[in-house]
């Protein structure tokens, strides 16, 4: 009987949530089409008139539109705090029905009874599936919308009040009556008169205060109902964990190692044997390449991460999957979009033999002419001088340009955690560094390409030169194998080349390359094919279709080929900076995942450690001196520590 109950209950939510979305989109739909087109507006504003009243939403009008859009959207996303807003406004609004129908005038309407059916019905549908809307906000969010709110109203009614006084609009009435008129229409969210008031003011100066609350209500609401973007750095233990999944199922997928950006947040199994590695952006849990660790953990990591997406009110994605872990997110509900491929090289097999390869074999042949050479050497081996010179020569050679790559990119260079990376260096005659690469590690035998940078105005096939190089010498590093870009859409260029192509696909085929202009979509598959890799496919996954615009924006932006404005001052939200490297732990021995205690045997020194207390309270170990352990005290005092015991 309790698994019954327990069924037809989360059938009723179903219902619920389904139901109380397409409320919304209808409403929606019916408040947009009301404010074009002017007959039906009119039609359900005079079924709003006097004893007649229309449900819950439906005002026939772009605000009421917007805002049913806007309580569409948080409800599909999850969000409690619309949920709770929608409960509040609706049973004001079916209270309000309720007590008007007591009186024989408007009882006697049936559409009054209709609204009141339909306005508790979806009352009632938000009740049942209540348990649906989990996505929780961060808490400073209430304050600043409030504040907002009042800031921008007050702002409104100035600058309402300012423009009547110039126009003439005002005369011979006080700066309260004024004001009175512009708060009015501030928080009507109309410029239409009203009722009649002493003050007249031009048209203009209505539609200008109709603007600008609907503005300041639209930047009310973003504020107050926007996602948690979540902790913003990768924490020194779970760097630790990470690595050591990495030491021991690093080989299974070339985008590994990079989860190790500092920007990113991971999630482990129950069993900590898997992790996922994700950022939040605009709302979107954006994980990138296939979960790190054993392949018989990944469901419980990725149970985990849809869990936590859900509780926060996340659109879950992943970007660069491979189709391994492609078939396993698939069964947790994802679907699955191929999205471009990879370009792998067996060093083994590699050769600059034949006619494929003339071009390359040619440019590799005339810089070595003319005294061109590589260097090869792990980060480890490179003295700190020769480094610094290294990192001030990529930085020049990249420009005013941004740095850019989320899922195939570390995000650094030369940091000390990082010394089993390969640098490659090419070199001209007089042994001056005109290029450099860097490449992180791939498993045991395996390197995946992270940083390409050259000089402007040198010679020519300087990049392609140096890879060529690497793959040649790799034999000497140990490495079978070379990752290099990934190519997006690749298959698009490669079969609208082929003959008998369709005219669909030779469409798609020329709208990438017009945003080839842009983003270097196609030469990056033509840089990657003259080397004649293996092609590995990548995927994108994603929960629904109708997501697929904001996964987009958000995979964009995490590779920096978009910048959104950020909201200013105290509107916008505290950047956390990323974790500094002396912080980052050693390959082995750091504390399990999600924890801060004592590190194990073998740990690297120097960390300090925050070790929960009986009394809730935390206070500060160290594996430091004591004067070291004072400096370290005195950072952290304001986080609420408190000095050890002695």
């Amino acid at each position: 009987m309790g698994l019954l109950r327990f069924a037809r209950s989360d059938r009723a939510g179903r219902w619920g949530t389904a139901f109380t979305l397409w409320y919304l989109r209808a409403a929606a739909c019916a408040d947009l089409l009301g404010g074009v087109w002017a007959p039906f507006g009119r039609g359900v504003r005079r079924h709003d008139a006097e004893q007649l009243y229309t449900p819950y939403l439906l005002a026939a009008g772009f605000t009421s539109g917007l805002f049913a859009v806007f309580l569409a959207v948080t409800i599909r996303r999850g969000k409690r705090a619309a949920w709770v807003l929608n409960v509040l406004l609706c049973g004001a609004v079916v209270a309000g029905l309720g007590c008007a129908l007591a009186s024989p005038q408007a009882g006697r309407h049936r559409q009054n009874w209709a609204s009141l059916a339909l306005s508790a019905l979806f009352l009632a549908a938000l009740l049942a599936g209540r348990r649906s809307f989990r996505g929780r906000g961060e808490p400073a969010d209430a304050g600043r919308a409030a504040g907002l709110a009042l800031a921008g109203t007050a702002v409104c009614v100035a600058v309402g009040t300012a423009l009547v006084t110039a126009t003439g609009g005002g005369t011979g009435t006080a700066l309260g009556d004024r004001a009175r008129y512009t708060l009015s229409r501030v928080v009507s969210l109309s410029s239409d008169p009203g009722p009649p008031t002493r003050v007249h003011a031009p048209g203009w100066v209505g539609a200008v205060v109709g603007v600008l609350s609907a503005a300041l209500f639209a930047l009310v609401l973003y504020v107050a109902f926007r996602a948690p973007r979540g902790r913003g750095a990768l924490s020194a233990g779970d760097e630790a964990a990470l690595r050591e999944l990495l030491e021991r199922h690093g080989g299974r997928d070339s985008l590994g190692y990079f989860a190790l950006r500092r920007d990113k947040r991971v999630i482990f199994s129950a069993t900590a044997k898997a992790a996922i590695a994700y950022r939040v952006v605009g709302g979107v849990t954006l994980a990138s390449g296939d979960p790190i660790g054993d392949p018989e953990a990944w469901p419980g990591a990725i149970e985990r991460w849809l869990a936590q997406a859900g509780e926060h009110g996340w659109t879950p994605a992943v970007v660069g999957a491979s189709e391994e872990a492609g078939v396993v997110y698939a069964r947790h509900g994802l679907d699955a979009l191929e999205i471009g491929d990879e370009a792998v090289v067996d060093t083994a097999a590699f050769r600059l033999d034949g006619r494929s390869m003339r071009t390359v074999r040619q440019a590799h042949n005339r810089l070595r002419q003319r005294g061109y050479t590589v260097r090869l050497r792990r980060h480890r081996e490179i003295p700190a001088a020769q480094m610094a010179a290294l990192l001030e020569r990529a930085r020049r050679w990249r420009g005013a340009r941004g740095e850019r790559g989320f899922s195939m990119a570390l995000g650094r260079l030369g940091d000390g955690c990082d010394g089993a990376c390969v640098m490659a260096e090419c070199l001209d005659p007089a042994g001056v560094p005109r290029a450099l690469l860097s490449f992180v590690p791939w498993g045991a035998d395996g390197l995946s390409l992270d940083l390409m940078r050259r000089e402007g105005g040198g010679d020519n096939g300087l990049v392609e030169f140096t890879v060529i190089e690497v793959v040649q010498r790799s034999a000497g590093l140990g490495v079978r194998r070379v990752s290099l870009n990934f190519a997006l859409f690749r298959s698009v260029f490669d079969r609208a080349s082929r003959l008998g192509a369709g005219p669909a696909l030779r469409v798609w085929r020329s709208l990438l390359a017009f945003c080839s202009r842009w983003w270097r979509i196609e030469s990056r598959y033509r840089a990657n094919a003259k080397y004649r890799p293996a092609w590995t496919p990548r995927y994108l996954l994603f929960r629904s279709a109708g997501e697929l615009p904001r996964v987009g924006l958000a995979g964009a932006r995490a590779e920096g080929f978009l910048t959104v404005p950020r909201l200013p001052g105290a509107l916008g939200r505290r950047r956390r900076p990323a974790v500094p490297a002396e912080r980052a732990a050693a390959p082995s021995g750091g504390p399990r995942p999600g924890t801060r205690g004592p590190a194990a045997p073998g740990a690297a020194p120097g960390r300090v450690r925050i070790i929960p207390t009986e009394r809730s309270g935390r206070r500060l170990t160290s594996d430091m001196g004591d004067g070291r352990a004072v400096a370290a005290w005195g950072k952290l005092r304001r986080r609420g520590l408190r000095r050890p015991s002695r």
